[in-house]
């Protein structure tokens, strides 16, 4: 039996240049996700060229399928091995991973079997690198960041993919068009490690989630890493009030807490949280991969936009889907998560519902149809990220990586629905009233996320972690039993 005040003393600290220093280090995950994707269109009609790799249509449409299938495999893999092996661990190998892949991508010779071969493995293995900084950051970042800041710290952190995307526009369009073909592509999947090589250090110098030790009964190493931070806290000025007894856990630590115990856990404890978890994100990732690879078909098929401007309206885009989050962050922890989440769902099916009649009606042009996407995704921006913020926050600690693995798996997978509907639907361009009513369709599905969070939302806006989920490992929390 282990007595522990570390929870209570994290969410007892004020921001200090160590949760600075924390978010840089670890939020650049989503930077990376943002620009691989970007990247990874932005050279996609670039490797038909004979003077590049010469691929076919078929096979560039691959590369992102292969990536895809390997954020998945990386999510479970590496979140099965961050809750069993720790945090740190695992946020410095996926980094690795996420490194490697890229670098070698950027070697590929040539589109025969072989040159083939080595381009999906490496994009797999850059995929699951991502995959797995998503189950092992997210942990991190819950687990050590104070409870008064998490919400606003994590729906931040996630929207930063807009950042990575605006970084990997302008740096694709700037090689590509500056830079021999044969090069700047190579060039371009380079941008994403010489990113990750510069927080690389930052890392190692990162403690270990205290709470993910003491759950695994490991207390002198959780004393030491909870005094590294409280010793940084100190140096900034702060002075730490004392903790109260009575706000202690007290665990006995077990090890063997696999995907059986998640599934027991969803299926059989908490499944009401399962399935907000699920409806959170399913339905911001189908919306958001239907929008997002589609948005340059309806660009050129419905409003003639040459292929070299589209750059331009995806910055903007981006620049709306980034502003959302850290303008509204806060918001979730003042006003609530349950308003919040619940709000900027319907808030933007009901936008997206609008901007669909005025597309039927010939209203739009390219240039108000972005700034509607702007607008729409302003709010169902904050609410995605709010999403992966809840998967992190509503399990317990000792499967929090392999959760948040399963529902990005889950969400993944129907998300990658999305882009065939809806580029089924816009086809040539001819019948706007076939994508009017697609869009009605992603209104609706927005729509039901709102109306599940509604009904089932956790109110876990200031609450410490142990309050939201009680951990499987814990005998008492603040002072009150845990019934078996």
């Amino acid at each position: 039996m282990i007595r522990s005040l570390i929870p209570a003393r994290i969410d007892r600290l004020t921001w200090a240049p160590f949760h600075t220093r924390m978010v840089l280090a670890l939020g650049t995950a989503w930077v990376l996700d943002g620009l691989e994707i970007t990247i990874a269109s932005a050279v996609g009609a670039v490797l038909n060229k004979q003077e590049t790799l010469g691929l076919s249509s078929t096979q560039v449409g691959a590369i992102a399928t292969v990536y895809l299938l390997g954020e998945v495999f990386g999510a479970l893999f590496f979140g099965r091995l961050s809750d069993a092996l720790g945090r740190k661990n695992l946020f410095i190998v996926t980094l690795g991973v996420y490194l490697a892949g890229n670098a070698l991508t950027a070697l590929t010779w040539g589109n025969d079997v072989s040159g083939l071969i080595f381009l999906y493995l490496t994009r797999f293995i850059a995929g699951a690198g991502i995959g797995g900084e998503y189950a092992a950051i997210n942990s991190a970042i819950d687990e050590m960041m104070p409870a008064k800041y998490r919400g606003r710290v994590d729906i931040g952190v996630n929207g930063t993919y807009w950042g990575g995307a605006i970084i990997g526009t302008l740096g694709t369009y700037v090689l590509l068009n500056h830079i021999s073909l044969n090069i700047s592509w190579r060039l371009g999947f380079l941008i994403g490690p010489i990113i990750g090589l510069l927080i690389w250090n930052l890392r190692r110098h990162l403690p270990e989630s205290p709470r993910w030790l003491i759950m695994h009964g490991r207390e002198q190493e959780a004393e030491a890493a909870i005094k590294q931070i409280e010793d940084d806290v100190e140096r900034s000025g702060q002075t730490l009030a004392p903790v109260d007894e009575n706000h202690a856990i007290e665990v006995k630590p077990a090890s063997g807490h696999g995907y059986f115990a998640l599934i027991k856990v969803l299926f059989t404890r908490l499944p009401a949280r399962s399935v907000l978890s699920a409806s959170l994100m399913i339905t911001q990732s189908f919306l958001y991969n239907a929008i997002f690879f589609t948005y340059t078909l309806v660009l050129s098929k419905f409003y003639h936009v040459d292929a070299e401007k589209t750059p331009i309206y995806l910055i903007a885009f981006a620049v709306g889907n980034l502003a959302g989050p850290l303008l509204l962050g806060h918001l979730f922890d003042t006003v609530g998560r349950r308003k919040m989440i619940a709000g900027t769902y319907i808030l933007s099916a009901v936008l997206l519902a609008i901007s669909a009649w005025m597309f039927d009606a010939g209203i739009l042009n390219a240039f108000t149809q972005t700034l509607a996407w702007c607008i729409i995704f302003f709010f169902a921006s904050a609410g995605a990220s709010a999403a992966y913020l809840t998967v992190s926050e509503i399990f317990p600690l000792e499967i929090r990586a392999q959760a948040i693995a399963v529902f990005f798996a889950i969400a993944q997978c129907f998300g990658a629905i999305g882009p065939i509907f809806y580029g089924w639907l816009i086809g040539e361009g001819t019948d706007p009233g076939k994508l009017f009513i697609g869009y009605l369709v992603g209104a609706a599905v927005m729509l039901i996320g709102g109306v599940v969070e509604i009904v089932l939302g956790v109110d876990a806006e200031g609450k410490s972690l142990e309050h939201v989920a009680t951990p499987l490992t814990a005998v008492s929390v603040g002072g009150t039993r845990i019934e078996e």
